[in-house]
């Protein structure tokens, strides 16, 4: 209070001046009157107040009004400091009274002095105690955006301080207004690390605003393009084929690097780094390296630059070593691997083919892709060399001698030996005796016995079997081998084990439309169609199942064995009507030899003993009718079998 009240005595004072200059200044045009003291004009008004004419008083108000600015309010205006008490500063317009400022907006004025000039916003010519209200605040923002404004239209460069990190880029404060800086519009270069910005004073270009929310959107970046532009006019009038520049890696992909030639950018292609295969450019690049390329393209129109880095050194051709010729060893690095062989880089840039049928002395389809590895370390020899052309064949064969040309004595014919399996097929196994040497065993050449649709059923690859040589052609590098001959030919036994006819009990192992296959003793496997399985049931034998078969076909040279279980149970369905009819047959032959003798007994008692007979005939007619029926019985079955008898002899 007491610093407020200082402020309005000094204020008062300030009036009280004023209005004694402009008083001293009337009075000095007042005229004097020189009329005796009785003719004084007591109506005149109070002591030292003179009276005017309205004339008189429109005159001294211009007068008055003359020696002051014009000040319209909602406008900026420019003020000295005239004082400054605590916490407010007084402003001097030049207006009939004094603004008033709070101290707190001159935040980033610390040493702002009495005399010092200020820009501050008119709010109000006259609040109700009839003082100035003004802003220095607003004056700021207002000044601020009307430089933003004009940045925008007419491209002038604005200097402004990154306060803090947002979302996608950065806040920069312009002259008071907070604009946003893209991350993009940072620099030409891309940007990961924001924060290091942080507290930078920088120039920017407005190159977006909004009038309506008072926003605005900067760029640095446009700034180095406008600079980069002109050095690139520069650099592209005085650029040439074949010139060596100076370059910073700017950026790097997958097919190449961008270089910055000081304000113009060009492409390095990965093929024009390094005589020699790379994979990535990151191989002998790195970001911000400085390196010299040589400019072999450009393009005016398109301001496209293709450089190169290999053309600064002689191609590694022309200075290859003279020792390099057929016959020679080599030693370098597979760089590359294709379906007909691999590249052995001898040097960067200089490379040999070796191909398939270079690999090894066998006959056996090599792959190279299984054989070759990328960066495997190899020793081959020269075959052929054409510097002109920049060709070489090599080859890993021919390091060593060649196997067959012994083949005969090293493997001869009927000599069992062990190999390892290399690679199976549907129609055979191809077997590895020794480096170069190698045959195929034939798939019906893997068992005597069982049947493989395919050789991955026998065998794996990698695995060790034994094989017997059987075959040799030195002409074509090719052996046939086999591995059913290690052992006796079973056919011959089984022929008597198995003859047709025969029955044996059989395990159904597979099975399909057609027919199935059946494993019989000894792991032999027989065939039988699909209405050979069919059972008394009208049922198919099912997958593992165990039944009786009739062997129907046994063929030795063929290894062919077909076998039926319906004519098994054919058989024995006859063979059970036959023992009926035969059983049959033996109980009418008993009856008819009963039959003879029971006659001849009655032919023999009748013919024999007549009074005997008188005599029984007598005592039965004694008898009582009951025991008489019952001796009449034999009677009705010697019918009987007299009946049956003449049935069978029909």
């Amino acid at each position: 209070m007491a610093d407020e009240k200082d402020v309005k005595e000094e204020v008062k004072e300030v009036v009280q001046e004023q209005v004694t200059a402009v008083n001293e200044v009337v009075l000095d045009e007042v005229p004097v009157d020189n009329t005796p003291h009785d003719e004084f004009d007591w109506d005149g008004g109070k002591r030292q107040v003179s009276v005017y004419s309205d004339a008189e008083h429109e005159k001294f108000l211009k007068q008055y009004e003359s020696t002051l600015s014009d000040i319209t309010e909602f406008e900026v205006v420019a003020g000295t400091v005239k004082a400054i008490h605590g916490g407010d500063v007084v402003l001097d317009l030049n207006f009939k009274s004094d603004g008033l400022v709070s101290l707190s907006e001159f935040r980033d004025n610390p040493d702002l002095a009495v005399g010092d000039s200020v820009d501050v916003y008119v709010e109000q010519q006259e609040d109700a105690r009839g003082q100035l209200v003004l802003s220095r605040r607003k004056a700021k923002l207002i000044t601020a955006w009307n430089n933003i404004r004009d940045s925008y239209e007419n491209g002038t460069v604005l200097k402004g301080v990154i306060v803090s990190k947002t979302k996608g880029g950065l806040i920069v404060d312009l002259q008071g207004l907070e604009t946003f800086l893209p991350g993009s519009q940072i620099d030409i270069k891309p940007i990961i690390d924001y924060d290091s910005y942080v507290g930078k004073m920088m120039e920017f270009k407005v190159v977006k605003i909004n009038e309506v929310i008072k926003n605005a959107v900067v760029s640095h970046k446009a700034l180095i393009e406008s600079d980069l532009a002109e050095q690139r006019d520069q650099i592209l009038e005085g650029l040439e084929k074949g010139q060596v520049l100076e370059g910073v890696v700017k950026n790097i992909t997958d097919f190449g690097a961008f270089m910055d030639l000081g304000g113009v950018d060009g492409l390095l292609y990965i093929t024009d780094i390094s005589w020699g295969r790379i994979n990535h450019p990151e191989e002998i690049l790195q970001l911000n390296q400085k390196i010299n390329v040589v400019v072999l393209d450009f393009d005016e129109n398109k301001r496209r630059i293709s450089l190169g880095l290999k053309q600064l050194t002689p191609h590694p051709w022309q200075v290859l070593d003279e020792t390099i010729a057929e016959g020679s060893m080599v030693k370098g690095k597979i760089v590359n691997i294709e379906d007909y062989g691999a590249f052995l880089e001898i040097t960067p840039g200089v490379e040999g083919l070796i191909h398939v049928s270079e690999i090894s002395w066998g006959s056996q389809p090599m792959n190279s892709r299984e054989y070759f590895k990328l960066g495997q370390e190899l020793e081959a020899k020269v075959v052929t060399i054409d510097r002109e052309d920049r060709k070489m064949s090599l080859s890993i064969k021919q390091m060593s001698k060649d196997p067959w040309t012994e083949i005969g004595d090293k493997f001869p014919i009927d000599s069992s030996h062990k190999g390892k399996v290399k690679n199976l097929t549907q129609y055979g196994v191809f077997v590895e005796l020794e480096d170069g040497i190698g045959g195929m065993v034939h798939i019906s050449d893997l068992s005597w016995t069982k049947r493989y649709s395919h050789a991955k059923e026998f065998t794996k690859v990698g695995e060790v079997i034994d094989v017997v040589i059987l075959e040799i052609d030195q002409d074509n590098r090719k052996l046939s081998l086999g591995h059913k001959q290690l052992e006796e030919n079973p056919w011959h036994t089984f022929e008597k084990v198995f003859p047709a006819g025969s029955f044996h009990e059989a395990t159904v192992i597979k099975r399909d439309d057609r027919g199935a296959i059946l494993q019989l003793p000894y792991g032999l496997e027989a065939y039988a169609p699909t209405k050979h399985i069919k059972k008394e049931d009208n049922a198919f034998a099912e997958l593992d199942e165990v039944i009786t078969v009739k062997v129907i076909e046994f063929n030795r040279d063929d290894k062919r064995i077909i076998v039926s279980h319906s004519r098994y149970v054919e058989d024995i369905q006859r063979e059970a009507r036959g023992e009926e009819i035969n059983q049959q047959r033996q109980e009418r032959t008993e009856m008819r030899s009963a039959v003879k003798k029971t006659q001849s007994k009655v032919e023999r008692s009748t013919l024999g003993d007549i009074s005997a007979l008188a005599a029984l005939k007598d005592q039965l007619a004694d008898a009582p009718a009951a025991p008489e029926a019952k001796k009449e019985e034999p009677k009705a079955e010697e019918v009987t079998i007299s009946k049956d008898a003449s049935e069978e002899e029909e």
